[in-house]
C-alpha cells in the first residue's frame, strides 16, 4: 500500500545528495565510478550515498526512459477523472492495474485524477478510456486531451 503525505517525512538533503541525484536522473545506468566522478567524490562514498539515498526512499527505482513511438505506443491522452469523494484509495488500485496507464495524479481543481494513457492506437486508446475508465466504479466523468507531441525534460 502506498505512503499517505502524513506518513512520508522528508529526508535532509545536501549538494552532494542533489547532485547525485541529478546525474541518476539524467542516467540511470551510470557506475557508481561516473557518478563518483562527476560529483567530484570517492567511489566509496558515492556508494554510501547512494546506498542512503535507496534505503531512506529518496531514490525509489531505476528504470529506463522509453520513447513511446518506437516502442510501438502512437497514441497518448492527458485524461482527467472526476471520482466519487472517498472512491481515491480503492481507484488507484485499479488505475495501478491498468498496463496503459502510465502515470497517475490525485489534483486539486476542476477534476480529481489525471492519467498519462498511452495505446497502440486510436482504436486501443479508445478502449481503455470508454470500456475501462469510464466504467470503474467511482469514476464520475472523464475528460480526454490527446498529446500531439511529447517532449520529455529530465
Amino acid at each position: 500500500m502506498a505512503e499517505t503525505e502524513a506518513d512520508q517525512v522528508a529526508v535532509p538533503l545536501d549538494d552532494v545528495d542533489r547532485n547525485i541525484i541529478a546525474e541518476l536522473t539524467r542516467d540511470g545506468r551510470m557506475s557508481v565510478t561516473q557518478v563518483a566522478e562527476n560529483v567530484h567524490i570517492s567511489r566509496a562514498h558515492a556508494y554510501t550515498r547512494i546506498a542512503r539515498l535507496t534505503g531512506e526512499g529518496v531514490l525509489t527505482k531505476f528504470t529506463a526512459l522509453v520513447d513511446p513511438i518506437k516502442a510501438g505506443l502512437k497514441s497518448s491522452a492527458y485524461v482527467t477523472l472526476k471520482v466519487r469523494q472517498h472512491s481515491w484509495r480503492e481507484l488507484r488500485e485499479l488505475l495501478q492495474a491498468i498496463p496503459e496507464v502510465h502515470h497517475i495524479a490525485l489534483v486539486g481543481g476542476d477534476f480529481d485524477v489525471i492519467l498519462l494513457v498511452r495505446a497502440v492506437d486510436n482504436v486501443d486508446l479508445r478502449r481503455v478510456i470508454f470500456d475501462q475508465l469510464q466504467s470503474m466504479p467511482g469514476v464520475l466523468d472523464t475528460q480526454t486531451f490527446l498529446v500531439f507531441e511529447d517532449v520529455d525534460t529530465r
